[in-house]
């Protein structure tokens, strides 16, 4: 009789403990079904933004340094080192953060900020062609290495950052994914990508010499 009233009484708390362990059990499956996997690649991508960003601020902290280089050299060159100047300030001033990402028009307004700037680089640096003297300049030298580098480091970054938004976007169309998304993560939804331009496939050239 005193076994059998123990049982009884251990019944209810058995009943009680059941929800928790059902929970212990389901967390392999969800983990294994890929339940994390929507904000996992999420932070990734979101990660991968942040570099991007980096580099192209990386960039905009050499043309200071570039433009007064140059005007030692070409002040003559005014209408050409103002684009430079004016397009450095757009592209600064020109902010994205990471829970815009989902937003196709401000990428698009982040990309034609710095692909403004990118043009009148270009032009900036196609000008020192005839300028001999400072082609030669070991401070104009040192930028042109940076810039290179820079210039390299940001196609890589944006590489890395449109893979990371690809498994991300693919996450949140395909199945089981989709499904976990509408479940568990109703906010999450595809980031914007950059958009390919011209010449966008290779960094682009560095060149003085």
């Amino acid at each position: 009789m005193i076994a059998a009233a123990f049982r009884l009484r251990a019944l209810p708390r058995a009943r009680s403990l059941l929800p928790a362990l059902a929970a212990l059990l389901l967390v392999p499956l969800l983990s294994a079904c890929g339940v994390n996997n929507v904000p996992t690649y999420e932070e990734q991508a979101k990660a991968a933004w942040a570099e991007v960003q980096n580099q192209y601020q990386r960039r905009a902290d050499l043309i200071p340094n570039l433009v007064e280089t140059v005007k030692g050299f070409a002040a003559q060159e005014r209408e050409v080192l103002t684009a430079v100047v004016e397009a450095r300030a757009k592209a600064t001033q020109t902010t994205i953060n990471a829970d815009q990402l989902t937003d196709p028009a401000a990428v698009q307004r982040f990309q034609a900020a710095q692909d403004q700037l990118s043009g009148a680089l270009s032009r900036l640096l196609v000008t020192v062609e005839r300028y001999p003297d400072l082609k030669s300049n070991a401070n104009f030298l040192a930028l042109q290495s940076q810039l290179e580098g820079t210039e390299n480091r940001i196609a890589v970054s944006r590489r890395d950052y449109i893979e990371a938004v690809r498994v991300y976007n693919t996450e949140l169309r395909t199945i089981p994914g989709r499904w976990i998304a509408g479940i568990l993560y109703p906010e999450a939804k595809p980031m914007q990508a950059f958009e390919a331009s011209a010449g966008a496939s290779t960094p682009p050239t560095v060149s003085f010499q």
